[in-house]
């Protein structure tokens, strides 16, 4: 067979039912393998696009998600939403074509050094420079991207080689590598420190959904009262709706999660990664015992320096910490943060409040699931839905904040609406709508049902409030945009802008109960 019928063959082998991407010349031996598969390609607007959307169906679905593009402009277009995936631990495995061997060693057209370009947001990436190499290549790309934690691969593939025949054929992919049982003696220091705590904490992160650990956590929390504060991509390891919730990092009007992680002892951090959230800004003096359970030892900072590592399975840490432990924590020291929260995150507004976004969020919670999924664009939106929007179940709430990267949500809501049978909302300002709103077309060509819902603010409000923050004026943030309802439409979907309460309610509800394509224009 040729070597692009090989390496689509090997994708097949991997479960792979999806490749998002745009065509190229160099690409044409892997497009025509691929239609005579049984994997779907899926041209996109923008290679963005398609990593945003391999990225967003990794993440939900815990299988690498695929992207393609062509060299050069293609390649470079794709490495953000690549990077995404790679600071996010998301599984992802991209491949770009490539100008033929012949012409790499001296100055072409089109032709640039990917695999360098590529390396700093991989966990690996390689040349397909033999057709006898494509089945390992690939098989090594997979492996590697989901193995925990995981992250984003690339495979360069010339287009003379995907060309050339060869007599491999695909590996077959094994079980995923598991990690051994916890240490018992790390386990006894641990529930050491956290019995010998008057306020333990657990800071819940990416990884505690990401391994689908949330059972073993729930368990744990159950039986040992310890309160539970997530991280932004931590949303929903543990109910908001359970008593021991203090929603995410920095919520409350009023700080009121900050104000219990500064009286916390000692912090148990389960799947946490500092590029989610800065320790130095739960930890600035250093005065708290730190428990680190992960799949990895943890990284090297004044700020988390752990007095007891468990590394190992995270679910098979947290059984293990519960049996050991001897706590009944007392619920007094953070139940009026408690309460506080419930009641900002569920008051409805009255007709005189403004609209804000904080606003909206018990409206837009209360005609959602709580199966549902919501993915949030990068913005001040975004802070606010991260703080501010109660969340029920694991991977419900899908949120881009280790490289915290603008325009994820539409593309984004492609892929949950392909890989979940629950209803999807994309939430997202004006300024990230508007740089992948041309994937609307490839949503309705694909038959996708989702909503949009866009915030418009016409400025990047974020920058504005830091801005005027620091100096108490800004600059270079004002923005101006089109008719949003007559843009959406000219796509062919249903669109409505809702200015009023009632209007905000009835277009929310209408919206997200309809399996077609709408978009709700919100001004702020």
């Amino acid at each position: 067979m040729k070597a692009s019928d090989l390496l689509v063959e090997c994708l097949e082998a991997e479960g792979v039912e999806y490749v998002f991407g745009l065509p190229g010349e160099e690409l044409e031996d892997v497009l025509f393998s691929i239609r005579d598969s049984d994997i779907e390609f899926i041209p996109v607007r923008h290679e963005q696009g398609a990593a945003f959307m391999a990225d967003v169906h990794g993440r939900v679905t815990g299988q690498a998600g695929v992207c393609l593009s062509t060299l050069g402009p293609g390649a470079t277009n794709l490495l953000t939403g690549v990077a995404d995936a790679h600071l996010d631990k998301s599984p992802l495995v991209a491949i770009t074509g490539q100008a033929g061997l012949e012409r790499l060693h001296k100055e072409s057209h089109q032709a640039l050094e990917i695999l360098h370009t590529y390396r700093s947001v991989t966990k690996w990436n390689a040349q397909l420079s033999d057709p006898e190499i494509v089945n390992e290549s690939v098989r090594k790309a997979f492996k590697l991207a989901e193995y925990e934690k995981p992250g984003a691969t690339h495979l360069e593939f010339p287009e003379d080689v995907a060309g050339e025949e060869t007599d491999a054929e695909p590996l077959e992919p094994r079980g995923r590598v598991r990690r051994p049982d916890p240490d018992q003696k790390s386990v006894e220091q641990a529930a050491e420190l956290l019995e010998n705590a008057n306020h333990p904490l657990v800071i819940a992160g990416n990884g505690a959904v990401r391994t689908r650990s949330a059972n073993s956590l729930r368990e744990f929390v159950a039986e040992t009262a310890v309160p539970v504060v997530g991280t932004y991509m931590g949303k929903g390891a543990l109910s908001d709706a359970d008593d021991h919730s203090l929603f995410t990092l920095d919520s409350g009007e009023n700080g009121e999660s900050s104000d219990a992680i500064s009286r916390a002892d000692c912090v148990f951090a389960v799947g946490y990664d500092i590029a989610e959230h800065d320790p130095e800004k739960w930890n600035p003096t250093l005065d708290k015992n730190i428990v680190h359970l992960d799949h990895e030892p943890a990284e090297v900072y004044e700020h988390y320096n752990p007095d007891v590592e468990i590394v190992c399975d995270i679910s098979a840490g947290l059984d293990a910490l519960r049996e050991e432990v001897d706590v009944a924590c007392s619920e007094d020291w953070y139940h009026d943060q408690r309460e506080a929260l419930v009641e900002q995150t569920t008051s409805t507004p009255g007709e005189s409040d403004p609209v804000t976004v904080r606003n909206v969020l018990p409206i837009l919670r209360d005609v959602m699931a709580d199966e549902d999924v919501l993915v949030s664009d990068v913005g001040s939106h975004k802070m606010a839905i991260a703080q501010a929007f109660p969340t029920y179940e694991p991977n419900s709430v899908i949120i881009s904040n280790g490289l915290a990267s603008m325009g994820i949500a539409v593309p984004g809501g492609i892929a949950a609406d392909l890989a979940v049978d629950s209803n999807v909302v994309v939430a997202t300002g004006d300024g990230g709508f508007l740089m992948n709103a041309a994937e609307i077309e490839t949503a309705t060509r694909l038959g996708c049902g989702y909503t949009i819902v866009v915030f418009n603010d016409s400025e990047y409000r974020l920058i504005t409030e830091e801005q005027e923050e620091d100096r108490e004026e800004h600059y270079g943030t004002e923005l101006t945009n089109p008719d949003f309802v007559a843009f959406a439409e000219s796509f062919g979907i249903d669109a409505m802008r809702a200015e009023s309460w009632d209007e905000i309610g009835n277009a929310l509800q209408s919206a997200v109960e309809s399996d077609e394509m709408t978009l709700v224009e919100i001004p702020m």
